[in-house]
């Protein structure tokens, strides 16, 4: 499959809408039962998600390895985490840590994933910031994203979006997300890329 913003923006239109008219309705969209629909056949499938959780686990023994997936998002999603690790702190009372996680998203609208990166930094524990991070990745998130993607590619057979593909604006509302901020990141995979639970 050739991937290219036009296709895919043609593909999103279809589960999201650029218009508020809906919204307060008990009534849902066209979009949204395509959405939901959709989900609803894919879930079907998850046991394929969980051989996906249990090979990156034998691959990677040394991490976490969780399922992020949001049936509100348009992706099944898997985390890889570290542990958390001490940080320079110039309160000498309080304890900070950072943690990063590499994200893996297969999109349930398109045969298409990416791969993502979020550091996040704890002050005892409290979540108190977090960075999301596309290609490239910092050093130390590059070696486990490649191994997610290489086992997503296999599992699944889906393409890479490149980058600058996937923050493509698009006139499409992903709430929150609204024009001219949305992405087809956004459509595709999540609005919340920082949420990883």
């Amino acid at each position: 499959m050739s991937i290219s913003a036009e296709h895919l923006l043609s593909v999103v239109r279809q589960y999201w809408r650029s218009d508020h008219e809906f919204d307060g309705k008990l009534e849902r969209s066209p979009e949204l039962e395509r959405f939901q629909t959709l989900w609803e056949e894919k879930l079907k499938k998850m046991d394929a998600w969980y051989v996906l959780m249990d090979e990156l686990q034998a691959a990677l023994p040394q991490f976490g390895i969780g399922n992020a997936t949001a049936t509100c998002d348009a992706s099944f999603r898997c985390s890889v985490y570290t542990a958390r690790e001490p940080i320079y702190s110039s309160q000498e009372n309080e304890s900070m840590t950072r943690r990063w996680v590499v994200v893996g998203c297969v999109s349930i609208l398109a045969p298409v994933y990416m791969v993502y990166g979020v550091q996040y930094d704890f002050r005892g524990e409290e979540r108190i910031a977090d960075r999301v991070f596309f290609d490239p990745l910092p050093p130390e998130m590059r070696a486990p994203a490649e191994v997610v993607a290489r086992k997503i590619e296999a599992r699944f057979g889906v393409e890479a979006v490149p980058r600058e593909i996937a923050e493509t604006r698009i006139p499409l509302i992903v709430y929150p997300h609204e024009p001219p901020d949305t992405t087809l990141f956004h459509a595709l995979f999540t609005a919340w890329p920082e949420s990883v639970p």
